[in-house]
């Protein structure tokens, strides 16, 4: 009866466990960039004396599912979407330099250009400041321009190039705020290769409809383990009563 309980309740915790990966997938199917987060299940055998009959239910972290989300078009001039493979490199809260790939960009009351979240957006030097009264464009390398707002506009002035990079995916790891982050905690290398679409943004990869469908399974899951906490329950009393008529 014991090991029912514990693998039924373990089973059940686990699958709440899931059930909260999926419902934060769902709440970001219209973020800006977001990459769905992968959950399994696997069996762990507990190691004790005698014959290893238990086992424990772990739902164990897979990772997170890569796959580019769909391009919008925007219209928007600080509106970019990588495309293909890459990420956006920006200045974290703690200054360190993590990744993303929501493209939606803004020029902070300071000058510097932002992402909507108001984090620094990195150049190949360094933060990108952006003059008063310009129009900025930013071309499918990243490279940064700005035209003056005048009624007689002069050429247009680089400012430097976004700093875009193609790190292996399997050594990045998402933080508590969102970003991604190389494992190894050091920079990214520049990447010459990956492009922007400008005037564009590139939506969730989360398949709503899955999600629901998913949902719904671990649902009925977490019914399944509570019904066999339920029968042990069962179990255990009718086993008493056997014992107090004995």
């Amino acid at each position: 009866m014991d090991r029912l309980v514990y693998t039924a309740m373990t089973g059940a915790r686990h699958v709440m466990e899931q059930q909260a990966t999926v419902a934060n997938n769902l709440a970001n199917a219209t973020t800006t960039g977001f990459r769905a987060q992968l959950d399994s299940f696997r069996a762990v055998p507990v190691m004790a004396d005698g014959l290893p009959t238990r086992v424990f239910v772990v739902d164990a972290t897979v990772g997170t599912d890569m796959r580019a989300g769909p391009i919008e078009t925007t219209g928007r001039a600080l509106d970019i979407a990588v495309r293909d493979q890459g990420w956006i490199a920006v200045q974290s809260a703690d200054g360190s330099e993590a990744y993303t790939r929501n493209g939606g960009l803004k020029i902070s009351a300071n000058g510097l250009l932002q992402n909507i979240s108001g984090q620094n957006i990195q150049g190949e030097g360094g933060p990108i400041a952006i003059p008063p009264d310009t129009a900025v464009t930013i071309a499918a390398d990243g490279t940064v321009s700005t035209v003056s707002n005048d009624y007689m506009p002069g050429p247009s002035n680089v400012l430097g190039r976004i700093k875009l990079v193609n790190p292996d995916p399997k050594g990045l790891v998402r933080g508590d705020d969102g970003l991604f982050r190389q494992s190894s905690g050091l920079p990214a290398e520049n990447d010459a290769n990956v492009r922007v679409v400008d005037g564009a943004l590139e939506g969730s990869n989360v398949n709503p409809v899955d999600s629901m469908v998913n949902m719904i399974s671990l649902a009925r899951q977490f019914e399944m383990q509570m019904s066999l906490m339920k029968n042990a329950e069962n179990n255990a009393a009718k086993a008493t009563q056997i014992l107090a008529l004995s």
